[in-house]
């Protein structure tokens, strides 16, 4: 018998459909070639200090990026160095109890750092070691003042506060006159 025109049309379609199909590698591996270079080139510009959900920053504009430095955590409940807690208490109760110990503690763990990151260079001498200071919100900034002391009293000169960055602000940079 033979086949009509549409009969041989659909027997030569269902041998083409039946093969196994290819993949095709080559575009695949342009798109990830591509994703690697875009990750790479847009990785360095945020810079993310470990924090935690319960720590709430402060809003404010910055202009420069995080360093690489010793972080301070300054929770209302706690303080903690480098994710080490060295206090815990209430720290919104009279100060004249409870500050002593904490500004020894946190001089103690300071010196110990020091001494673990090894002997201060000379062009960082005059500057001071840096550190970054995490502090809640809600904690008073008179605590605050009084831990930047003792940083400062402990090699520990060159601080940054961190803060939240408010979306869509920027700083008025005042013009000098000629």
């Amino acid at each position: 018998m033979k086949q009509s025109f549409r009969a041989k049309r659909m027997v030569k379609q269902n041998k083409r459909l039946a093969q196994a199909s290819k993949l095709n590698l080559v575009a695949l591996m342009d798109i990830f070639t591509i994703l690697v270079f875009f990750l790479m080139v847009n990785q360095s510009e945020v810079k993310v200090l470990q924090s935690d959900t319960q720590l709430a920053l402060p809003h404010s504009v910055a202009e420069q990026l995080p360093a690489e430095t010793a972080v301070l955590t300054v929770h209302p409940g706690r303080v903690s160095l480098q994710g080490k807690q060295i206090w815990q208490g209430d720290l919104t109760a009279d100060a004249a109890v409870w500050a002593p110990a904490l500004e020894r503690e946190l001089a103690a763990q300071l010196e110990a750092l020091a001494v673990q990151s090894g002997p201060l260079p000379e062009p960082m001498k005059e500057t001071g070691r840096s550190i970054t200071v995490l502090g809640d919100a809600a904690v008073p900034y008179a605590l605050l003042k009084r831990l930047l002391a003792v940083c400062a009293s402990t090699e520990y000169r060159n601080v940054s506060l961190a803060v939240e960055l408010q979306a869509g602000e920027k700083t008025a940079v005042p013009e000098t006159a000629p």
